[in-house]
């Protein structure tokens, strides 16, 4: 006579055992599915937030190269838009600029090439470039053929603003030296600067300048000799705290005119 007993513990043993290795097929299906997912969800993160930092780099590189060549005003920040200025290639991929004059706003965008691409909008964007020491008419000119440059500078803020050193660099060759920095006709340096040495202060007497609100200064910057007739040339001053005004003179590089 047959023992049932022990044939029905062993089949239901063997049952037992096709559904846990069933389930263990099914754990290792789903965690080979779920693996590469998380893998790509990662790749996804990493991508976005380097389309992020991208495009606040455009925005920062936006601000700086709007100061540099003196855009502060809507029409004049539409040169962001220009071949050349609204594109920059960073890292694995590159940012885009638009700036629109009629709400004066800045668009950067940041794209990581077949992965990511992140937006940053910043408004009043004139307010992250508007100095208030900025050139004025008369624009900039030589009085003399080249060796001496005039210009104009207003103080549009609400608050006296004291100079008391500066920077300069221009075009070389050939190889020029500026000698004198004068304000409404009392000299501030006397010496040798070769272009882009740094900052340097201003030389006794004349050791600062105030610019009052709504003040205008004649500005007269002498070198020892000719310099090229398309120079670009960008002075910077500095108040004693730092902070920097920056003057490029002739962005376009197309030459000044004379006084």
């Amino acid at each position: 006579m047959k023992n049932v007993g022990f044939l029905n513990s062993k089949g239901i043993s063997v049952l037992f055992l096709i559904i846990a290795m069933l389930l263990m097929v099914t754990i290792g299906y789903v965690f080979s599915y779920l693996i590469p997912t998380k893998q790509k969800s990662v790749s996804f993160v990493i991508s976005s937030s380097q389309a992020f930092f991208i495009a606040q780099s455009g925005v920062e590189y936006a601000v700086r190269y709007a100061s540099v060549q003196g855009w502060t005003t809507p029409a004049s920040l539409l040169g962001l838009n220009g071949p050349g200025v609204n594109q920059r290639n960073l890292g694995r991929g590159g940012f885009t600029l638009s700036y629109d004059n009629t709400t004066d706003k800045l668009t950067s965008i940041g794209v990581v090439p077949n992965a990511s691409e992140r937006r940053i909008f910043v408004s009043t964007f004139t307010s992250f470039v508007s100095k208030p020491l900025i050139l004025v008419n008369p624009a900039p000119c030589w009085v003399n053929p080249r060796t001496v440059v005039r210009f104009y500078i207003q103080n549009m803020g609400s608050a006296a603003i004291t100079l008391t050193a500066f920077s300069a660099s221009w075009s070389q060759p050939p190889t020029r030296s500026l000698t004198s920095i004068s304000m409404d006709g009392v000299q501030k340096f006397s010496g040798t600067y070769s272009s882009g040495s740094g900052l340097l202060n201003f030389t006794p007497p004349g050791n600062s300048e105030v610019i009052n609100p709504n003040q205008t200064i004649m500005v007269n910057v002498v070198w020892n000799g000719n310099i090229s007739p398309n120079s670009i040339t960008i002075i910077s001053f500095y108040t004693s705290a730092g902070e920097e005004f920056i003057f490029n003179l002739d962005p376009t590089g197309l030459g000044l005119p004379g006084c």
